[in-house]
């Protein structure tokens, strides 16, 4: 198929359009390639793809009204997965704006390319930050996510009611995925492991909140990569079973679906920091601090919707995950 990757320089764009390649897909891959994280990353993440056959890419931002029109005009994708956005829980207190533009303007353009060009599929990133104040757990696509924590959540939540209204109104088949805590070699600066291991590789302390006793759904970039393509391949259908008097938040009368890609075993963060000290063969300096704003304890997916419709669940343990993070991050940077 042709398929349109949006944020192809990305952690998970970038193994995605890989393994797009390798089934024999052509993919165009957009990216703006802007500096919330180090550039000569997404660089050399994208340098893997450049010279593969198929592979064709776009300097473009999503907020680019008329780039974007213009784009789907010429390229015609088939499907596309989208998973440009702005990232980070923290980073939407310091510029909120900038989710505005990202999440909420560059979606609209997404919805409208799709609309407006027969797209067969769209496929999009939402996250585990929607569940936001819920409490009850493992989480649900079931489960009522109305109490968003931060704007980045609000955002992804709003990605996901806006999805259903084009699969409503103009029967877009849409699927939304909330990625939980997702890790691996190649993966984000901004995040935890890659912190962690940066200092502690470089004998310095690391900033571990919530004195690390909250749990995360660490899910291996591989597992979530798999988890989109099955859901790329099976096309957002309308729940026959879907009642207004009893409203099922995880599916619709509308081609609309979303899913909790998660590995489903929760790892308190302590743990996580003693398997980097494994990995690494040294010992992490500990500064202890409270809870950040916006931040959640314990993220743990409920995966039963995902295996009952595309017959996958992510399964790499945390324990392979972190090890071959640290062995790409030596590698990568001659640590």
């Amino acid at each position: 198929m042709r398929i349109l990757v949006t944020g192809a320089a990305g952690f998970i764009g970038s193994t995605l359009s890989a393994r797009l390649l390798d089934r024999g897909d052509t993919v165009i891959g957009l990216d703006n390639l802007n500096d919330y994280y180090d550039v000569s990353l997404k660089e050399a993440r994208l340098a893997r793809l450049t010279d593969r056959e198929g592979f064709s890419f776009e300097k473009l931002d999503v907020a680019d009204r008329a780039g974007m029109a213009g784009l789907f005009e010429r390229v015609k994708p088939e499907r596309v997965v989208h998973l440009a956005a702005q990232a980070g829980v923290r980073y939407s207190l310091e510029n909120p704006h900038a989710y505005i533009d990202a999440n909420l303007v560059g979606f609209t353009n997404i919805l409208e390319g799709c609309r407006h060009n027969d797209v067969g599929h769209l496929v999009y990133a939402s996250s585990s930050s929607v569940y936001g104040a819920n409490t009850e757990m493992p989480f649900s696509v079931h489960h009522n996510v109305d109490h968003p924590l931060s704007l980045y959540a609000a955002t992804k939540k709003a990605n996901e009611l806006m999805a259903h209204t084009y699969a409503s109104l103009y029967d877009l088949p849409t699927t939304g995925l909330r990625f939980f805590t997702v890790y691996g070699p190649w993966g984000r600066p901004d995040m935890a492991l890659f912190k962690f291991t940066k200092n502690i590789l470089a004998g310095k302390p690391i900033d571990v909140f919530n004195h690390g006793h909250h749990r995360r759904d660490f899910t291996y970039i591989d597992d979530i990569v798999e988890g989109v393509i099955r859901t790329l391949d099976h096309v957002a259908t309308a729940n026959p079973d879907w009642s207004a008097a009893t409203p099922d938040s995880g599916t619709s009368f509308a081609p609309w679906r979303v899913y909790n890609i998660g590995s489903h075993r929760p790892v308190e963060l302590l743990r996580y920091i003693e398997l980097i000290e494994e990995a690494t063969g040294k010992k992490a300096e500990l500064n202890l601090l409270p809870m950040q704003p916006g931040d959640v304890p314990d993220t743990y997916a409920d995966v039963e919707d995902l295996k009952n419709d595309v017959g996958y669940a992510p399964g790499t343990p945390v324990e392979e995950g972190v090890a071959r993070f640290v062995e790409w991050y030596r590698g990568y940077y001659g640590v």
